[in-house]
């Protein structure tokens, strides 16, 4: 994707409206105690393992659930650019015609064809929030804002954990540190504990696997810690960055930083099926997660350098 294209759909959004793809209630894994996840759609990174590749894109997506398809054919009908068929052996879409002009899933009452991704005002995610305000308080939780890259709507993000401080709520971002420091310097203000990614170290792997070198995230990561609490986040990937030597590094890169926790998350193959629904390519195939003896070795070095760690969360 282009930097003008990004531009152009980032500028879509305002300092009080939102592009979300997601609001998950009750999560139990993006920061301390019982929280409420608002997920930004749009990311600058192509991760190939990404497990969310519906949030990757700047506007909302056309998703297909084909086995809720009862062949009815008005979403045939209802395609101006002749993108979808229907044969004896059920729906097929053109995604090289489909412009995601997203007019085909109003004629679907099966619930088949749905969109992803929603504009937001920021009244309402806060009212969304604020609905488990109790649990928060009795469990230590709170708002985590989490992606796709949260960092790419800044100016909605600053204002909507500005709004939760204001009225008491512990406040999480979720990133993986690809944006401007200007950007990034104007949302910490609000926020008690960054959850920071850290896919790869070499900068030529790094890019190689999300799109981007890791020099402004590194930056990012070192400048942050100096201001906030971090939660060092690791997608884990066999043969690719669970050497030891490698998760060595990035533990002494966490420790000389004061980081309070590192967390291990296995690779999944819950991106494939996603990639289906949106028409592209799922382009990690082949990935594994290490397995549960490596995962507790790297755990056990990990705690040896005095970090606490934690595998999955």
């Amino acid at each position: 994707m282009s930097s003008t294209f990004h531009s152009k759909m980032v500028s879509l959004c305002s300092e009080d409206e939102g592009l979300i793809f997601n609001i998950q209630r009750f999560s139990i894994h993006d920061g301390p105690g019982i929280r409420t996840t608002i997920f930004m759609k749009g990311c600058p990174l192509r991760c190939e393992w990404c497990s969310n590749p519906e949030s990757q894109d700047f506007f909302p997506n056309l998703m297909v659930r084909d086995i809720q398809c009862k062949g009815c054919g008005q979403c045939v009908l209802a395609c101006s650019r002749g993108a979808m068929t229907i044969n004896e052996k059920g729906r097929k879409i053109d995604w090289g015609k489909c412009d995601q002009c997203l007019q085909c899933i109003s004629s679907c009452i099966y619930q088949s064809l749905n969109v992803c991704g929603k504009y937001l005002k920021l009244g309402e995610v806060l009212t969304e929030v604020l609905k488990d305000r109790a649990f928060y308080k009795n469990s230590g939780g709170g708002i985590t804002v989490s992606g796709g890259e949260p960092l790419s709507q800044g100016k909605f993000v600053a204002n909507l954990l500005e709004l939760c401080k204001k009225n008491g709520l512990h406040t999480v971002l979720d990133t993986a540190g690809y944006a401007s420091w200007e950007i990034l310097s104007e949302v910490l203000p609000f926020v008690d504990l960054v959850l920071f990614d850290i896919k790869h170290l070499d900068p030529g792997e790094h890019q190689r696997v999300t799109g981007v070198e890791n020099h402004l995230i590194i930056e990012n990561f070192i400048k942050t810690s100096r201001r906030i609490s971090i939660w060092l986040r690791i997608p884990l990937i066999a043969g690719f960055n669970d050497s030891e030597e490698h998760i060595g590094r990035i533990a002494h890169l966490g420790k000389t930083n004061g980081i309070e926790k590192i967390s291990l998350l296995p690779y999944h193959e819950g991106g494939k099926t996603k990639c289906e629904q949106l028409g592209r390519p799922y382009l990690f195939s082949g990935g594994k997660a290490p397995s549960e003896e490596h995962m507790m070795r790297l755990k056990e070095m990990i705690e040896r350098k005095g970090i606490r760690v934690s595998i999955g969360s």
